[in-house]
């Protein structure tokens, strides 16, 4: 049962990352240059639209970054056991996904082909240490609660 548990929260942490940086990406309309609400169907001539555009990938990274932390809360919201490691492995695909992205095409800057490896395991770390102090602090509650009612 926690096999299925924890598939379904990493494919519900994985969605919540590329949802987020899907409406990020459309949320400046100068940059939309597709008709879909998905800009990765056009991806490859969206990132030739945009390869000049430092404050793109700038925005991306950084965008990439939130969705990684928020998908490693929920990751490891879900999860029972091992939230933080649960929620790396969320930042380790997002990574996989993004180093085939810039092997495949070949429009990225240098700035952002370094960044990636900065971005995405620091961010999906901190997600799941921020359920993890969450969790902590409600179980240290609970606890003193208990002592308290005793005496």
């Amino acid at each position: 049962m926690n096999f299925i548990r924890n598939t379904i929260a990493v494919l519900i942490g994985l969605g919540i990352a590329g949802l987020i940086i899907t409406l990020g990406i459309r949320a400046f309309p100068q940059w939309v240059t597709f008709e879909a609400f998905a800009p990765f169907e056009h991806w490859q001539r969206f990132l030739f639209s945009m390869k000049d555009d430092k404050a793109f990938f700038g925005f991306l990274l950084f965008i990439s970054g939130l969705g990684t932390t928020i998908g490693g809360v929920a990751t490891a919201i879900i999860v029972k056991y091992a939230k933080v490691a649960y929620a790396i492995l969320i930042g380790f695909i997002m990574l996989f996904i993004a180093m085939l992205d810039v092997i495949i095409f070949p429009y990225h800057p240098t700035f952002y082909k370094i960044s990636i490896f900065l971005t995405f395991f620091p961010f999906s770390w901190i997600g799941g240490k921020i359920v993890e102090v969450i969790y902590e602090r409600n179980k240290k509650k609970r606890i003193a609660e208990k002592m308290n009612k005793t005496k």
